[in-house]
């Protein structure tokens, strides 16, 4: 009779935490279906998705921040880590219907921001630059995509409707509706057109530093056949 008890008092429990999420974090459960296509069980996404539950720690520990209750929140935030792999900040201020798509390895530093609509695939950091203090962290605007790998650091701000590429390093300023790729990232659309030089594959993003320097190779290249040239024509000439 006991255990009997004890099971439907976790059943009860479990019931009480699925019907919590699906009203509170309706959006973020919402943004889950739209954004990514193995979700097809809303049971399965409230229970398994790491990305759902690292967001859900994450409102709990920001409330608690923001009552600055001190040590708890930092305390609850690195149990979400070791549970979820991923970091959020309790201080930091995220938007509404943020997708973290498998999420293992994301850091989001204490002063970052996030608008609406943002989606972070693993490995993702908003990372500071260095020891200074205030915001140190970046700002995203709404509809922002962070691909694989991907660092974006200081305190710099990444206009609405931007591209991160995968394993990219942002640290300068990002105007609206932009592709950044590369290291260090580097505008390759802007308003919807492509900027000449730049590569787009997301397969295979490009290096704006080598194709620099492979372009002033080719410059040379051409200038020493120039010359290879003129001395032949000279020796005949002779």
């Amino acid at each position: 009779m006991g255990i009997l008890n004890l099971f439907l008092g976790i059943l009860v429990i479990v019931a009480l935490y699925l019907a919590m999420v699906s009203i509170v974090f309706r959006k973020e459960v919402k943004a889950i279906f739209e954004r990514d296509p193995a979700a097809t069980s809303f049971l399965e996404v409230l229970i398994t998705y790491s990305g759902l539950h690292a967001i859900i720690f994450y409102r709990i520990t920001h409330r608690l921040h923001e009552m600055h209750i001190p040590f708890f929140p930092r305390l609850m935030s690195q149990f979400a880590k070791w549970i979820t792999g991923i970091e959020i900040h309790p201080g930091a201020v995220i938007g509404k219907s943020l997708f973290i798509d498998h999420g293992m390895g994301v850091v989001i530093g204490e002063t970052s921001v996030i608008g609406n609509n943002v989606t972070l695939f693993q490995g993702v950091t908003l990372g500071g630059t260095g020891k200074e203090r205030g915001k140190r962290h970046p700002t995203l605007g709404n509809n922002v995509v962070v691909g694989t790998g991907a660092k974006i650091l200081g305190n710099i701000t990444v206009g609405d409707n931007v591209q991160v590429g995968a394993n990219a390093v942002v640290i300068r300023d990002v105007p609206q509706n932009s592709t950044v790729v590369g290291v260090p990232g580097r505008i390759a659309k802007k308003e919807g057109r492509k900027i000449p030089g730049i590569n787009l594959n997301h397969t295979s993003l490009p290096d704006p530093l080598t194709q620099a320097l492979e372009k002033l190779q080719n410059e040379i290249d051409h200038i020493e056949g120039e010359i290879k040239d003129y001395h032949e024509r000279k020796g005949e000439e002779e």
